[in-house]
């Protein structure tokens, strides 16, 4: 009978000597009470405390954590609109007891305050401005948290705004008006496109009428050069200026009508067309150039004439 109390006083030693241990994680800290009131703060490590008079109230985790909040508002211009808002908190070593006793649920607390700095801020701004400047919202939140948050521990390391979701409709209205942009910046590029192009194609048809009229010139320069030559050249074998004009005119319609006749596909009949033709037709030039030449002399002696009747009128009249 002895033998088995002292195995279970034996026993019942070891669960006190077990249960006065425990070990608090890193980062993380340990709040101990004795008989129900505060007694003291445990840091990470192996810790003691008197058995069946000192309990663990709790524990604290040190590391920044992070608390996503999704708020939902209407903005200055009347559009409803999500807005994910990521708060980046962390308790404050020192105020552990703080962060323990004066605060509940710190999640609830925070969530609290950031819908009420954006559901105050983002009506004061259009959609467009919501996009801009989501940091100027994410800046007022974050201010607001720490003011509030100190007092109970808790240090506001960052706060983003990580999303922003407006209406469907309006993001189709808004996809829209983005679509029809870039069709009209789309077009403006083909319509500049095409007149680039209208203007390269007119420069050059221009150009080209440039250099065909200028080839047309040296073509006539030439064949008048080529004339003056053919005419000297007959002058000095006793052909007058008028039978040469009319021989090489002659000359000319024959390679014509040699050249005419080289077209195998060609219907162009020519009249006169007999072997007296050509005779006739220098016949005719050559009295036409001698008729030309005589009424050109004589409207010459006509004009000699008037211009001798005026000096002498005038002379009279001095």
């Amino acid at each position: 009978m002895g033998n088995i109390l002292t195995v279970v006083l034996l026993i019942i030693l070891v669960l006190l000597i077990i249960s006065a241990a425990f070990v608090v994680k890193q980062q993380t800290s340990a709040i101990l009470e004795r008989f129900g009131r505060y007694n003291s703060i445990r840091n990470s490590g192996l810790q003691f405390k008197i058995p069946l008079v000192d309990k663990v109230a709790g524990r604290i985790n040190l590391k920044v954590q992070q608390l996503d909040v999704f708020v939902e508002t209407k903005t200055k211009d009347d559009v409803f609109v999500g807005l994910k808002v990521s708060v980046q908190y962390q308790v404050v070593k020192d105020r552990v007891y703080d962060a323990f006793y004066k605060l509940e649920s710190p999640s609830a607390q925070i969530t609290s305050y950031v819908f009420d700095v954006v559901r105050a801020e983002v009506p004061k701004m259009k959609l467009d401005d919501v996009f801009e400047r989501k940091d100027d919202v994410a800046n007022a939140v974050k201010a607001e948290l720490n003011d509030a948050m100190q007092d109970y521990g808790y240090d506001i390391i960052k706060t983003l705004v990580t999303d922003i979701d407006p209406d469907q409709q309006v993001k189709e209205a808004m996809n829209r008006i983005n679509a029809s942009e870039r069709e009209k910046v789309a077009a403006e590029f083909e319509a500049e496109a095409e007149r680039i192009k209208i203007v390269a194609k007119a420069r050059a048809e221009a150009e080209s009428k440039r250099l065909q009229g200028q080839g047309i010139a040296d073509q006539r320069r030439e064949i008048a050069r080529g004339l003056e030559e053919s005419v000297d050249v007959l002058n000095n074998v006793g052909i007058n200026s008028q039978e040469a004009s009319a021989l090489i005119v002659v000359t000319q319609h024959y390679d014509t009508l040699q050249s005419i006749g080289g077209e195998t596909n060609s219907n162009l009949i020519l009249m006169p067309n007999s072997p007296q033709a050509g005779s006739e037709m220098l016949n005719n030039m050559i009295a036409s150039f001698t008729a030309s030449s005589q009424i050109g002399e004589q409207m010459k002696k006509q004009n000699e004439k008037k211009e001798l009747q005026q000096k002498e009128n005038k002379s009279g009249k001095k």
